[in-house]
């Protein structure tokens, strides 16, 4: 779409969010070449949704002019984590384009058990992280460092403490399509590496081959 609408679908935060407007073009030649990249399943172009708060929170602070084109991509959640994996490796070629694929979510994502006391705000932000958070953080990170990409995702497997760090897939499997598009001889640098609020992280990877 021309020019997708900001998309607040999240509640109980302060109305500062609400009012958030990111107002960035859509790219209709890139939706039709990722459309066409992808072979193994169907996809079609939305000309409704928008940008939601996973695509608009990251690239506002990444592109505040909001100069830069956005094609967001959903997520089919009916498919297993292996097939989310693999439809990201057929997105090569564009980043063989120059295209930038970020995938946006939380390694660590359980709202229900966040723990945060005195100013919500404040609080919220302040490094603290339960015992089974930071086992499941490590773990996982731990994991993409190896390039061990099958117990990724399996990721079901890997005990209780990943599964409480994630209860749903939707804020996992965006790493899936980033980890996927990494090449072998291409390493990956992690940074904003800290528990918040008990039950969240926002670790963050870059795959780049200028840092390989």
């Amino acid at each position: 779409m021309t020019h997708p609408r900001t998309i607040h679908d999240f509640g109980g935060f302060p109305q500062d969010l609400y009012e958030v407007e990111y107002q960035a073009p859509g790219s209709a030649w890139l939706a039709a070449e990722a459309r066409n990249t992808i072979k193994s399943t169907s996809v079609s172009l939305d000309e409704d949704w928008g940008l939601d708060h996973g695509c608009w929170s990251v690239m506002k602070q990444m592109f505040p002019a909001a100069d830069v084109p956005i094609v967001q991509l959903s997520l089919d959640s009916t498919r297993p984590a292996r097939d989310h994996y693999e439809i990201a490796r057929e997105l090569a070629p564009l980043r063989d384009m120059g295209v930038l694929i970020i995938g946006s979510g939380n390694i660590v994502h359980n709202l229900r058990r966040i723990i945060v006391t005195g100013n919500w705000l404040d609080d919220l932000n302040r490094p603290f992280g339960l015992d089974w958070a930071i086992e499941a953080s490590e773990r996982i990170t731990s994991l993409i460092r190896k390039n061990n990409f099958d117990a990724l995702i399996e990721y079901q497997a890997l005990g209780k403490a990943v599964q409480l760090a994630v209860p749903t897939p939707e804020h996992y499997l965006p790493m899936l399509y980033a980890i996927a598009l990494k090449q072998d001889d291409e390493s990956v640098a992690f940074f904003n590496d800290k528990p918040i609020a008990g039950s969240l992280t926002m670790t963050s990877l870059l795959i780049d081959r200028d840092h390989a």
